[in-house]
């Protein structure tokens, strides 16, 4: 005979949730997307300022990334590019890698890469579930321009600080012409998520 207690255990184990586990598909968008963040970092970067930090078109991607595929998978995509390039392979912009580049004044951009995702990919995870047409396109905008200015930016402006010397209040003002760049590239990465999330409605689902 089960004892109360006994059954009280089995019931609440029963009504637990399963563990999610990553699935094929998973991995694989997960793999797409990093190929894709460097196949970005590989068009021709446009110099900016005297501090070194070029405008590249990877933050559009990065953005991107974090509103098709959710805040796990689009942090984990972007946190496999940036391992991949920190361990050598040369899909920085300009064609570099190495752990050289936390020395240098685009550190604090690229670790802040994974988070600006994963925060982007927390918004998509929300809207996509509530909204559609241009609510949904609004949201993922401003959530995506959000997410970049709470980390891109801080951080990019940090690393340029260390890395370059200068007082904080030197870097927040080389960090300003990148602003309006990323306006637009979160206008064009909103817009193509939205295009995804149409196109292939469960591709936040894990499964």
């Amino acid at each position: 005979m089960t004892s109360p207690a006994a059954s009280g255990a089995s019931e609440a184990a029963g009504t637990r949730r399963p563990v999610r586990r990553f699935t094929s598909t998973d991995i694989a968008l997960i793999a797409v997307f990093a190929a894709l963040i460097a196949a970005f970092a590989m068009t021709p970067p446009i110099p900016v300022g005297n501090v070194g930090v070029p405008i590249t078109l990877q933050t559009l991607v990065i953005g991107l990334t974090g509103l098709t595929l959710g805040p796990l998978r689009g942090f984990l995509a972007t946190l496999l590019y940036l391992v991949l390039g920190l361990i050598g392979l040369p899909i920085f912009a300009g064609f570099s890698g190495g752990l050289g580049v936390l020395a240098g004044p685009t550190a604090g951009y690229l670790i802040a890469f994974p988070l600006f995702a994963l925060l982007a990919g927390v918004v998509a995870g929300w809207a996509v579930k509530r909204m559609t047409g241009g609510k949904l396109w609004a949201t993922l905008f401003i959530g995506g321009l959000i997410a970049s200015f709470l980390t891109t930016h801080p951080l990019g402006i940090l690393g340029i600080s260390i890395n370059a010397g200068i007082p904080l209040s030197a870097a927040f003002v080389a960090d300003l012409p990148y602003w309006p760049g990323d306006v637009v590239k979160n206008i064009v990465a909103a817009s193509l998520a939205l295009l995804i999330h149409r196109a292939f409605p469960t591709i936040l689902v894990r499964r």
